[in-house]
């Protein structure tokens, strides 16, 4: 499994890639390379560098507060995300360096060949209006490898590529699932003409269940109409994907449905060591999720049995608890992440194999 690359993808995805060559992997390291991308959920500090007062960033205390060193990080959680806890499981310490944060110093390119950037941005979207798509795609255009390399192509060619995605409705439905799928299908097409065949997917979770739409409801409750939304666009994408795996010859996916686990673990809290699943750990007023996390937020007793670190991102111990459904088989005890697809039931260490 060695001389390969992976790239995560994950939840708002923003495209970008740069892959320049092949790069010895450590001996506890199942890839060589990692390449992050998404919104603020994977975010491990690009938003630091971003200018602008309205950018989401979390740079101060009590983010981080479960960190080596107690000390925030650009990371929205009380420590780690799902993307480092993926990242463990391939044997890196944690996800790839912000991309920002290593871009003016040193050479990209000798970052992303010996263990990857993270390209994760807070607010980032798959439609033009979160941005997300417009800032990413120009940089992978720019950045892409060239064709006469053979040593870029095969590594782009072994590549893991891991998404996950979601993005605000507007009034019409079917537009609105009409242009998340066709970004959908034009990012992976892009990066597939550039080298990419395997990808790993994450669907979109219960959004209408976080924190912040929850306390706008007299009982706390989730949204329905934001998850039967979720859920139209998690079908549509899975109708996609065979499509395109039928277009693209050679395209190997798999599916991850994280719809689905929050629903289990929704369901009984309490056999995933959940005491809270609708209310912030960090933060302020009903369900503590009027306020962001602040350094004068209240803080919650027992982090790790909370769903929520603040009104949106999850807490620590649930980015773990997803990363291992996303990159390890199902047991007895905890729901598959995956769907069947044409290769089999793939999970992201199963991609990385020949």
């Amino acid at each position: 499994m060695k001389g390969r690359l992976v790239v995560i993808l994950a939840v708002v995805v923003s495209m970008s890639i740069q892959v320049l060559g092949a790069a010895a992997a450590a001996a506890d390291q199942q890839v060589p390379a990692m390449y992050v991308f998404g919104d603020s959920l994977l975010d491990v500090g690009n938003n630091n560098y971003l200018p602008g007062q309205n950018v989401r960033r979390a740079n101060t205390p009590l983010n981080g507060i479960d960190y080596p060193g107690s000390r925030p990080t650009g990371r929205l959680s009380n420590g780690y995300n799902v993307a480092d806890y993926i990242a463990k499981t391939l044997g890196f310490n944690e996800s790839p360096p912000a991309y920002l944060s290593v871009a003016p110093r040193i050479p990209l390119s000798l970052t992303a060949l010996t263990g990857g950037v993270s390209y994760a941005s807070g607010d980032a979207g798959i439609l033009d209006s979160t941005g997300g798509w417009v800032r990413t795609r120009s940089a992978a255009s720019s950045r892409a490898p060239s064709s006469s390399s053979p040593s870029a192509a095969t590594t782009c060619s072994q590549g893991l590529f891991v998404f996950a995605a979601a993005a605000a409705p507007d009034d019409d439905v079917a537009a609105f699932y009409g242009g998340l799928v066709a970004n959908y299908s034009a990012a992976i097409t892009d990066l597939y003409r550039m080298g990419a065949r395997r990808f790993g997917i994450i669907n979109v979770g219960l959004i209408g269940c976080v924190p912040r739409v929850r306390a706008l409801h007299a009982t706390g409750a989730c949204d329905d109409g934001l998850n039967q939304l979720a859920a139209g666009f998690d079908g549509a994408l899975r109708s996609l994907l065979p499509t395109l795996a039928a277009r693209l010859p050679g395209l190997a996916y798999s599916l991850a449905d994280n719809y689905n686990l929050m629903q289990v673990t929704f369901a009984n809290p309490r056999a995933s060591g959940y005491a809270s699943i609708d209310t912030a750990c960090c933060g302020g007023g009903r369900l503590g999720a009027e306020t962001d996390c602040r350094p004068n937020s209240m803080l919650c007793a027992d982090r790790g049995q909370f769903v929520f670190w603040d009104r949106v991102h999850a807490c620590q111990r649930a980015g773990e608890i997803s990363a291992a459904a996303s990159t390890t088989a199902a047991s007895s005890q905890r729901p598959s992440l995956f769907f069947r697809v044409p290769t089999g039931d793939l999970r992201v260490k199963q991609l990385t194999r020949p």
